[in-house]
């Protein structure tokens, strides 16, 4: 990635963009595999962005120099911070998606009478709040396991572009409250020793 990019962007920018990709690992393996709770993914998207924007110009020392180049470093990092956070919803979506063995607890109602993957995952969502969400799938198109399928991943992939937009605009707005406030290169004091002519 370093010599393609370092064409385009600041080193510093390409240092940020791994430092992109493990904070998207870690906040998608917090929210979706240990804490499952996605609706903080959505929630720390921006915030993600706008951290690597800014910190890709700060880590490249950018004090001086074309507005551009700003703006591209900030760009970048975030674009890859918000593919890998992409990548890796879809992954685990795949992951649980295929696995589903329609295993439920007994006190919920037990297991589910199913075909592994996408049957299970239909049956489930066919049984939340009480079959009610089986009219807001007919409405949608969806009346077996292959129309599922397709609802179901168009969702999802919906969902993964809109993180990395999202993501990349903060990552845009970081940029920008960098080139706001970064500090200015130092320019040489005037001298204030006495003036001195030839005779």
């Amino acid at each position: 990635m370093s010599r393609v990019a370092g064409r385009l962007v600041d080193r510093g920018a390409i240092t940020a963009a791994y430092v992109g990709i493990g904070m998207a690992v870690t906040i998608s393996i917090s929210f979706l595999l240990i804490i499952p709770i996605e609706p903080v993914v959505w929630l720390l998207a921006l915030p993600s962005g706008l951290l690597i924007g800014y910190y890709a110009n700060q880590r490249s020392n950018r004090q001086a120099g074309p507005w551009g180049r700003i703006l591209v470093n900030g760009l970048f990092a975030a674009l890859i911070t918000g593919l890998t956070a992409a990548v890796l919803l879809l992954g685990v979506k795949a992951l649980f998606f295929f696995a589903d063995n329609g295993y439920r607890d007994e006190s919920a109602g037990g297991t589910i009478a199913c075909t592994s993957g996408a049957d299970c995952v239909y049956q489930r969502y066919l049984l939340i709040d009480d079959g009610a969400r089986r009219h807001d799938l007919e409405r949608a198109g969806v009346t077996d396991d292959a129309s599922f399928t397709s609802f179901y991943w168009s969702a999802q992939f919906s969902a993964a572009a809109l993180i990395v937009v999202i993501t990349t605009v903060g990552g845009l707005g970081g940029a920008v409250a960098y080139g706001l406030t970064r500090p200015r290169s130092a320019t040489p004091a005037a001298s204030d020793g006495p003036v001195t002519t030839s005779a």
